[in-house]
């Protein structure tokens, strides 16, 4: 693995982790959350945010509906759902075994 690749399955976590955290947010916001909570070390690309936020949705991980942004913008919020939170919980035991 390349020192610039994240193992598989964590952005899928940080993202959980992150909506878990913060609740309701826009995809923009998710990843300014996670590159901030880094100190500016992770930076979450959208070719690899919104396609893992889809196959999210697709595993009912989140949950989504379009809204307005605080600058006027149409843009998809993104809240956990159950199965997603399950999911979260049982990533964070397996990946500190």
């Amino acid at each position: 693995m390349n020192r610039d690749e994240i193992p598989p399955g964590t952005l899928y976590l940080l993202i959980l982790k992150t909506v878990a955290l913060r609740g309701k947010l826009h995809g923009y916001e998710i990843a300014d959350s996670i590159q901030r909570s880094s100190d500016d070390v992770l930076e979450v690309e959208e070719g690899s945010l919104y396609p893992a936020l889809q196959r999210m949705l697709i595993k009912g991980w989140v949950t989504a509906e379009w809204g307005t942004t605080a600058g006027n913008r149409r843009a998809r919020y993104y809240t956990l759902t159950t199965a997603g939170r399950s999911s979260s919980a049982s990533r964070c035991r397996s990946s500190s075994v």
